[in-house]
């Protein structure tokens, strides 16, 4: 039975009575099969594993897509006890935010392409609650989808430039069996757009050049953010309706 974690100083206690390797998932929830993959290994690789889901507010550059971001917490729950998930650390924003949000974590090189050129702000709330959740936690290791492929980067680039003892551990995507990653914004795809989704990594991981891709995907009813390689891998950010999908492959 997972154990759901509101105070930190409940935490911090069970965290001194651990005798083990413990693996930590942090999330925010609307839990799927690409998170489930992570957890699964952490389950497997370590003695304890423990999940966080917190919808963090500082990484929404867009106050719309935060309001609609899906919230789940019983079937988030009910997941994390199938896999034999021991802890939920399940925080309120003054938690987490004491400071309410004066000090914050920048990279300043490669965040600022790909997502960070089209969502400004966005990575600095991302590497400041996953600092804040690192220290809070205190895991031996972590565990983070390769769907992010940027966020996954810069996560492991912050731990080893301030000598953070937690090891950070990649997994692959986790795809629907038409090729469309898992995503927590899938559900807000209409019928007909979802059918139409699957195109975006079928042209991602095609020979075609970026800009053929993108004109493709123009036309057949896609707005494209980006379709750019960076270090052998492609990149890529479209909209489907109001639905923004992020993917990526290596080339």
């Amino acid at each position: 039975m997972t154990e759901v974690i509101t105070v930190l100083k409940d935490w911090f206690k069970i965290r001194k009575g651990l005798k083990g390797s413990l693996g930590f998932v942090p999330t925010m929830g609307a839990l799927h099969k690409g998170h489930k993959s992570l957890f699964e290994k952490s389950v497997e690789e370590n003695e304890f594993t423990v999940a966080s889901v917190f919808v963090n507010p500082t990484q929404f550059n867009n106050p719309n897509d935060l309001q609609k971001y899906p919230k789940t917490f019983e079937q988030d729950l009910e997941m994390l006890n199938e896999i034999n998930v021991d802890f939920l650390i399940f925080p309120e924003y003054e938690t987490l935010y004491p400071d309410n949000y004066v000090y914050k974590v920048t990279e300043t090189d490669y965040s600022t392409i790909l997502e960070g050129e089209h969502r400004h702000g966005h990575f600095d709330g991302v590497l400041t609650v996953v600092m804040k959740l690192l220290n809070i936690v205190n895991a031996d290791k972590a565990y983070f989808g390769e769907k992010d492929f940027q966020q996954y980067k810069l996560i492991e680039g912050m731990t080893k430039a301030f000598f953070m003892k937690t090891e950070i551990i990649s997994c692959p995507t986790i795809r629907e069996e038409d090729g469309l990653a898992f995503s927590s914004r899938n559900v807000r795809l209409t019928e007909a757009k979802r059918k139409q989704a699957p195109l975006f990594f079928k042209l991602l991981k095609s020979n075609k050049t970026p800009e053929q891709i993108i004109n493709e995907l123009t036309e057949n009813g896609f707005k494209v953010d980006y379709i750019t390689d960076v270090n052998k891998r492609r990149y890529g950010a479209v909209y489907l309706g109001n639905v923004r999908l992020i993917d990526n492959v290596e080339l």
